[in-house]
């Protein structure tokens, strides 16, 4: 017996275009969403939480547009208002049961938005009528959803939750590592260590250059992003079908920016041309690239921490890594770089959206990309994963991480590439000397230096001192 099949419920009758369908009795939802609820039963993702709360607040914005151009009565806008910035609020998520693989538009969705808001809009509009009003009918399509189609609602929807969840989460991460990082830069400034190209040794630099790249590539990650979420401010609303406007009042576009402006904080405006941002995502497809490029960022900066914190004492153990929790179930007293590990992992993830997200913009056709879901679930869940992941590297990896200035120490003074300083004073190829002459007999670089008769103790002294030859940036 399924538990989900309403023949096993009490239900109701609702009706849409295509006729009579059962509705659980409980539920707020109508016909078309309990349509599609029966007909894609494909996988369990639903429809991000972000985009569901996005969308109520398009509508809510929609409603006053609609009574500030005429098209709704206050009081019937003003439910609807009320009832949407419920759904806003977090109010009702159980009401929102469809998954992501649904038709490529969006509709269903935004049916659901449509339902659930005209049901909780006529309670409300009932309870304000008073007891002999009789029974109060707000309409899914014409009162909800008047002045819009899931074409031009739905992308909007798209990237207003886009924009709030890289403003309220991803930014304020990335700031904080960077923050974080910046800190490391200045502890470590004095630390001077074995700088490392294609895994091997080469010449000097302090622990604080080389995070001082770590922060830098944070600092980048922030710049890139916000310069792509400028695009994501234009939106489609107002276009309905293909984006010709047919149904919406002259001036919809307008009014409905500024309503959602006021409602998010946010200043979206009307797209210069709906046509494309209905057809295509282009701008959307930028935001994913900008955190395709930061996750190839940060995973090379959760790779360098495992390999700087590798060992402790049979890898170079450079860092000393948080013991956040035990590292192993059978090995006592094991540290794992966890936190770098699961940044890794979401990184990953990223990437790969990415590559969902731009074949779905490309395979959209004519007049409306029929692959929105997909893109608004890979990027949502890109800019969620990103910013949980963030903030949890900077908190339980960076902001806790400190520098073994022993082992630190003991490799530079192994290393054979502050030879590389002798290069102006005896040439490259007497410094080669000396280097080969250090690794064949197992000889400090001073001592074979000394043994090849091309320099002084004095001269050695002089030229090859580490913290020399760091610079000055």
């Amino acid at each position: 017996m399924n538990p989900d099949d309403s023949s096993f419920r009490p239900t109701r009758t609702e009706r849409d275009s295509l006729g009579e369908v059962e509705v659980p009795a409980e539920r707020m939802w109508g016909a078309q969403t309990e349509r599609s609820r029966q007909n894609f039963r494909i996988g369990g993702e639903r429809m991000p939480d972000e985009l569901i709360r996005a969308f109520a607040v398009l509508k809510r914005s929609a409603a006053e547009a609609n009574e500030e151009l005429g098209v709704l009565p206050p009081a019937l806008a003003a439910c609807i208002a009320t009832a949407a910035q419920e759904v806003a609020d977090g109010h009702w998520p159980e009401e929102f049961p469809l998954v992501v693989w649904q038709t490529g538009s969006g509709t269903q969705t935004n049916m659901n938005l449509n339902e659930v808001i005209a049901r909780r809009a006529a309670a409300l509009l009932q309870a304000s009528a008073g007891a002999n009003a009789g029974a109060a009918r707000v309409h899914p399509n014409d009162h909800v959803n008047a002045s819009q189609s899931s074409n031009d609602s739905f992308p909007t929807a798209m990237h207003i939750a886009a924009v709030q969840q890289t403003h309220g989460a991803l930014l304020p991460a990335l700031a904080y590592l960077q923050e974080t990082l910046e800190d490391k830069v200045a502890a470590f400034a004095d630390v001077v260590k074995v700088g490392r190209t294609h895994l091997q040794d080469a010449v000097p630099l302090t622990l604080g250059q080389e995070f001082s790249g770590y922060a830098a590539q944070a600092a980048d990650a922030r710049t890139r992003i916000t310069a792509a979420l400028e695009r994501a401010l234009a939106i489609p609303q107002g276009g309905t079908a293909v984006g010709t406007g047919l149904n919406a009042p002259a001036g919809f576009a307008a009014a409905f920016a500024a309503a959602l402006s006021r409602h998010t904080g946010l200043t979206f405006i009307p797209a210069a041309n709906r046509f494309a941002l209905q057809a295509a995502h282009d701008a959307l497809v930028d935001l994913s690239g900008a955190l395709n490029t930061s996750a190839s960022a940060l995973l090379k900066i959760a790779r360098d921490f495992m390999l700087l914190g590798s060992g402790p004492r049979a890898g170079l153990g450079e860092l000393l890594l948080p013991a956040n929790e035990p590292g192993s179930s059978i090995m006592p007293g094991k540290v794992n770089p966890t936190q770098a590990e699961a940044l890794a992992m979401v990184c990953t993830r990223v990437i790969g959206n990415h590559t969902t997200i731009t074949l779905a913009n490309g395979l959209g056709t004519l007049d409306l990309n029929a692959y929105k879901p997909v893109i608004a679930y890979s990027l949502l869940q890109s800019i969620r994963l990103l910013g949980d992941a963030v903030h949890s590297f900077a908190t339980h990896m960076v902001a806790g991480v400190e520098a073994d200035r022993a082992r630190i120490a003991e490799l530079l003074a192994r290393s054979l590439m502050p030879v590389t300083a002798l290069n102006p004073h005896i040439g490259y190829d007497r410094a080669a000397e000396i280097a080969k002459l250090a690794m064949r007999e197992g000889l400090s670089l001073r001592d074979a230096a000394l043994a090849s008769g091309h320099v002084t103790a004095k001269q050695f002294d002089q030229w090859v001192v580490p913290s020399d030859m760091t610079g000055d940036c």
